[in-house]
């Protein structure tokens, strides 16, 4: 198998040899992105390298060896010298010139494209090194691969045409190259910089220092022609540099504090030493030793002045007075931050001075206010002090001097002035008298002597609030003593006198009076009451205490409802006293102690009236009817109808059946039926039980009018029948129509009142309405969301709000549901 794919052969004898020649197919096809791929065959994969392959598809073998075709005519090669190598290269080169590459020649692969990485590129108009002049724009190799250099560089920010870098500080064109103009060192010819170069990067200094520099540099090289030592150079520090260092050293860390003090072995030298700073470690070498001297050489020369215990003791006076210096400067700081800090506190005094001033000349003006009242006070005083003048020495003395007036102990002031004067104020007062006297001077002192800051008013309080002890001490003595002699039965100005002082009196002064002083006479008066000899109803004693004492007189019920008792055990409904007597306790007594008094005590007797009811349709006495009648409003309707029920309407009915069995007047009959019928209030007549007991009776007179075929029949007793039978039940029809309607209205009306505050604004608002309706608890979790949306809780079931739709937790997914459907799950 032959390998002349890969190995070229020689023309004379054909002996295969490696050639690593760059050929025109190799340009063409590397460079060439879109070259067409070598599909690999079966036989290629196969065998590998020593496949066969077809001509066409062969690679050109990098020595050309390509198979002999023996059926070419001979060619002949002339004989001649070979030329050199020097020449041919030569010749080459001139072939190259007169030949130069034209933009039409070069293949389509090889002409720049344009990169499509948005960077505008203008061609280069500088020569590279040699003086060979591109052909290609700036950056065109590119048009080679994929541009992947300039692409990464615009997305980091770099724009075409500007330096690299975050400021573009970097340069534009590529670092050019010049010239030497002959073979010297670097700088020989003097300064090698280019023109640009000199634009990026400007010099500064001046041709002159430039050369001194030179000049400088290039005799420490040289010999000293005098062939003395060098100078010694001295290093001087300004006191600033000192100060500087001071300030420096004093910031320095814990850590290096800390390593300032570590101990170092140092083991550098012949023998171990052992230093307990850093610091001793730098002086070591200005410490003299007792180094023995090195034997001198044959060049070296002794020494001709050599002190260094002189020389370590300068180096210590040094040290010393750097750290004078230092010192001095940090006293000299530490003194002026000491004024500044002084000077501030000097301010912050004469504040505090000035305030205390102020607040000790109104204390003074204050002081001479209250010892003016102490005069005046004196007995045999020319001007003595009245209390509306001490209520304006307060006023003034808590709208001037609101400080002070806080601050002080007004509980002791109070006590000193203002008690003696309220006690010279209410001494002829009778509070049943004139009930009203004193209220506004006492208000005008409550704002100036209550504590608004108390937490509670108890009996605790007086140590602490003027008024409250003022009210105690001063005004309540009246009160327990008027009290004392107060009849409860003549209840009306102890009344009048409480309400003109509720809004002023302390509210646990006010409770104190209701339950220890009033309740007790109120108990006792009522244990003595008899109301079977009593001229005056109880009523009209105890129920002007109902708005002050409300609950308070609980413990009054009972005992008045056992007296009512016993004193109705002998009573008749023909006595019309007791509905007087009982009728303004109705609201006052709770529903179910009421109907429980009713049912024991009333209704018996009225079952009994009934029970003497005679019904004659032809001279009917109503006095008892009308007894039980009359407590229509005092008991129950379901209460009366049951007493109708049982005592009434078995011989009503009965009365009627037997009249009508005799032949009688149906007009008459009607007249009877309508008239019994006008004695009952609508309410009773709207009751189920008295309806069918109406309808029965008419039931009862179609029957026997219809049941009278063949005998006598009055004329149109049929049809007068009939027609009061449908005239009743229409009423009956219109009536129950009636008051449907008004029920609806009233809930019609309860359900505006009540949604008028809160109609529903949105979805989740009317969810809230309804989980208050049915008592289901609806509140947000806290931190919980779905797709954004608030989770709320809704009973036990966790739902989310979505465009007008409740969504559900079900097992696997949010599940849409209805409102309804939402409040029965919940239930």
């Amino acid at each position: 198998m032959s390998m002349s794919h890969l190995y070229g052969t020689d023309g004379d004898d054909g002996v295969e040899m490696e050639s690593f020649e760059v050929s025109d197919w190799d340009l063409q096809n590397e460079f060439n992105p879109h070259r067409q791929r070598h599909r690999q065959t079966k036989e290629e994969a196969t065998y590998g390298v020593w496949a066969e392959r077809d001509s066409d598809e062969e690679r050109p073998s990098f020595g050309g060896k390509r198979s002999r075709d023996y059926s070419a005519p001979v060619s002949f090669v002339s004989a001649g010298l070979r030329k050199a190598a020097a020449e041919e290269l030569s010749d080459e080169d001139s072939d190259d010139d007169e030949k130069p590459v034209k933009q039409e020649e070069i293949p389509k692969e090889f002409v720049p494209k344009k990169l499509k990485t948005g960077g505008n590129f203008k061609p280069s108009q500088k020569g590279f090194v040699g003086g060979s002049k591109s052909f290609v724009d700036f950056g065109s190799w590119e048009r080679h691969t994929k541009g992947i250099g300039q692409k990464l560089l615009q997305k980091m920010g770099y724009v075409p045409g500007r330096g690299l870098g975050k400021n573009a500080q970097g340069i534009i064109n590529p670092i050019e190259a010049k010239q030497r103009k002959g073979k010297g060192a670097v700088g020989a010819y003097g300064s090698e910089r280019t023109t640009q170069s000199l634009q990026d990067f400007p010099v500064v200094d001046s041709e002159e220092e430039t050369e001194e520099e030179f000049q400088k540099e290039l005799s420490q090289w040289r010999k000293d022609p005098n062939g003395g030592k060098k100078k010694p150079k001295y290093s001087y520090k300004t006191v600033e540099e000192l100060k500087a260092k001071g300030r420096i050293s004093k910031q320095l860390a814990a850590p290096q504090k800390e390593l300032s003090q570590v101990k170092v072995i140092d083991m550098t030298g012949r023998e171990q030493k052992v230093y307990y700073s850093y610091s001793q470690i730098s002086h070591k070498h200005n410490i003299p030793d007792d180094n023995p001297q090195q034997p001198l050489g044959k060049d070296s020369k002794p020494q001709g002045f050599a002190l260094p215990e002189l020389e370590h003791n300068l180096q210590l006076l040094i040290d010393i007075t750097e750290q004078e210096i230092i010192q001095s400067d940090r006293q000299l700081q530490y003194e002026r931050d000491m004024v500044v800090n002084l000077s501030h506190e000097i301010q912050k005094m004469a504040e505090v001075l000035s305030h205390e001033e102020k607040a000790i000349s109104n204390l003074s003006k204050v002081l001479d206010m209250v010892e003016e009242c102490e005069r005046r006070m004196q007995p045999g005083c020319e001007n003595p002090l009245t209390l509306d003048e001490c209520a304006k020495i307060f006023e003034t003395l808590q709208d001037k001097y609101y400080e002070e007036y806080r601050m002080s102990d007004r509980v002791d002031l109070a006590v000193a002035i203002v008690y003696p004067l309220m006690k010279e104020y209410f001494k002829n007062w009778d509070p049943l008298k004139d009930c009203t006297y004193g209220t506004e001077i006492i208000a005008k002192w409550k704002s100036l002597l209550e504590n608004d800051q108390l937490l509670s008013h108890s009996g605790q309080d007086l140590s602490t609030d003027a008024f409250h002890r003022l009210m105690w001490e001063i005004w309540m003595p009246y009160v327990r003593n008027i009290v004392a002699r107060w009849q409860p039965r003549n209840c009306g100005s102890m009344v009048d006198f409480l309400d003109s002082w509720v809004s002023i009196v302390p509210l646990w002064i006010l409770d104190n009076i209701l339950d220890q002083l009033i309740f007790p006479k109120l108990q006792k008066e009522v244990e003595s009451w008899n109301p079977l000899t009593d001229t005056v109803p109880i009523h009209s004693w105890i129920h002007p205490w109902l708005p002050l004492m409300q609950a308070r007189l609980e413990p009054l019920y009972s005992p008045i409802l056992n007296k009512l008792a016993n004193a109705l055990q002998k009573w008749h409904p023909s006595d019309s006293s007791a509905k007087l007597i009982l009728q303004p306790w109705k609201d006052v007594f709770t529903p179910g102690s009421w109907e429980a008094f009713m049912v024991k005590n009333i209704v018996p007797k009225l079952g009994m009236c009934l029970n003497e009811l005679i019904i004659n349709p032809h001279q009917q006495h109503m006095d008892a009817f009308y007894w039980v009648i009359d407590w229509e409003g005092m008991i129950s309707v379901s209460s009366l109808v049951g007493l109708l029920e049982k005592h009434f309407f078995p011989k009503w009915l009965q009365v009627l059946c037997s009249w009508l069995s005799n032949s009688p007047n149906y007009e008459e009959i009607t007249k009877w039926y309508l008239g019994w019928k006008s004695m009952f209030s609508d309410q009773v007549l709207a009751h189920p039980s008295i309806k069918d007991k109406f309808n029965e009776a008419l039931d009862i007179m179609n029957r026997a009018v219809s049941s009278s075929v063949g005998g006598y029949m009055q004329p149109g007793a049929r049809e007068n029948i009939a027609y009061l039978t449908h005239t009743e039940r229409r009423k009956d029809f219109q009536y129950e129509a009636m008051q449907e309607r008004r029920e609806a209205e009233n809930m019609a009306q309860r359900g505006i009142g009540a949604a008028a505050g809160s109609v529903p604004m949105n979805f989740k608002d009317l969810i809230q309405t309804k989980a208050e309706e049915h008592n289901i608890i609806f509140m947000p979790v806290t931190g919980k969301r779905h797709e954004g949306k608030q989770l709320y809780t809704f009973g036990r079931i966790v739902i989310y709000i979505d465009r007008g739709v409740v969504f559900v937790q079900g097992e696997k997914t949010w599940v849409p549901t209805s409102l309804q459907s939402l409040i029965d799950m919940a239930k």
